[in-house]
């Protein structure tokens, strides 16, 4: 008997925030556009449309910089409750092919619509059905990838962007991933890129040429197996509805950077809010509880560290014992502070102990 063969979509909205703002104001059709915060408060960029990659304007890059390479950028400041809100949109659409919904953020989610009998049951065209729904409720552009497993489908979304289709059936996944580069690996960073290619690791097709044993060699990693699993574009992992999540944390980036005589009263300030709103969600999400308490300082030179321990309670003297153990690592000035907790599950089975 044929094994049934899952029916994976990843959808990714494109230049999501851009594009919302630019929806709303279409003078900006055709201009480079990014959300993101002031280069004056030292922001940086959330997201930006292809007119303004064109320039190298990219996340993560200061404003600053950003108007450097585009002097023309037109900067938004951004409207998360918008966007919360199309997201909301955007979901519902999902929820008409799938219950089985993996959101990965506001404007990305994995669907497992292998039982979906609409349009024939063919991924393609329930993913195009999906694109075209996205189009006609919010006027905003999407890319979709179909594929058997996660892994597949998540490249194949931005096989082909922006407004993108593109499906890896499985009788043509050994002639795609044999040319795939190794980098579109899920987990394959900066560093484990630069080890496989002392040896030459370059494609995926060199990955499948190599044992567990060797590649754990090479990388001083038990990963060894998932990574020519992947290479093979094997992904067993299943799109999980209602993902977990795992941490609560709040941070802020200053206008100059503090001196260490500082940080403890600016920390104290992001504590405090995050204390308020971490109450708030923990009455509405019984299922979790704070196992620990997190502190994450970036330095002047843009070098980041993190430091946690133990904590029920999410405690300001422990908050401030960690700062202080932080700071001791880096004598230079301070660009950001944040602080938060990670959690682990509540038994909700067990009555409680008094």
């Amino acid at each position: 008997m044929k094994e049934n063969i899952r029916k994976i979509i990843h959808v990714d909205m494109d230049c999501f925030f851009a594009a919302v703002e630019i929806r709303d104001r279409p003078d900006l059709i055709g201009k480079a556009v990014a959300v993101g915060g002031s280069s004056k408060r030292r922001g940086v960029i959330a997201t930006a449309n292809y007119e303004a990659r064109v320039f190298g304007v990219h996340s993560a890059l200061s404003t600053v910089m950003a108007l450097k390479r585009c002097p023309d950028l037109v900067i938004i400041s951004g409207n998360m409750a918008k966007y919360k809100d199309v997201s909301t949109e955007v979901f519902k659409i999902f929820k008409k092919y799938t219950q089985i919904i993996e959101a990965i953020s506001l404007d990305e989610a994995f669907l497992d619509v292998s039982d979906c009998p609409l349009h024939h049951g063919s991924g393609t065209l329930i993913a195009q059905a999906i694109k075209d729904d996205i189009y006609s409720t919010t006027g905003l552009k999407a890319s979709a990838g179909v594929a058997p497993n996660k892994f597949l489908a998540k490249i194949a979304s931005d096989w082909m962007k922006p407004d993108g289709l593109y499906t890896i059936p499985p009788q043509n996944i050994e002639k795609f991933v044999k040319q795939l580069p190794v980098k579109k690996i899920w987990g394959v960073g900066k560093e484990t890129l630069r080890e496989l290619s002392k040896f030459a690791l370059v494609t995926c097709s060199d990955l499948q040429e190599i044992s567990p044993q060797n590649l754990e060699k090479v990388l001083g990693t038990n990963r060894a197996q998932e990574l020519i699993d992947l290479a093979h574009g094997i992904d067993e992992r299943p799109v999980k509805a209602n993902r977990e999540r795992k941490s609560y944390t709040r941070e802020r980036t200053f206008d100059h950077d503090l001196s260490h005589h500082e940080c403890a009263d600016a920390l104290k300030n992001i504590f405090k809010e995050c204390q308020s709103k971490l109450k708030i969600y923990l009455q509405a999400k019984p299922q979790y509880k704070i196992k620990t308490s997190v502190v994450k300082v970036k330095f002047a030179d843009f070098t980041s560290t993190t430091v946690e321990c133990a904590d029920l309670d999410f405690d300001w003297q422990k908050i401030e014992l960690l700062l202080n153990k932080a700071l001791e690592r880096n004598q230079l000035r301070v660009r950001l502070l944040g602080c938060g907790v990670k959690f682990t599950k509540n038994d909700l089975s067990q009555p409680e102990l008094f």
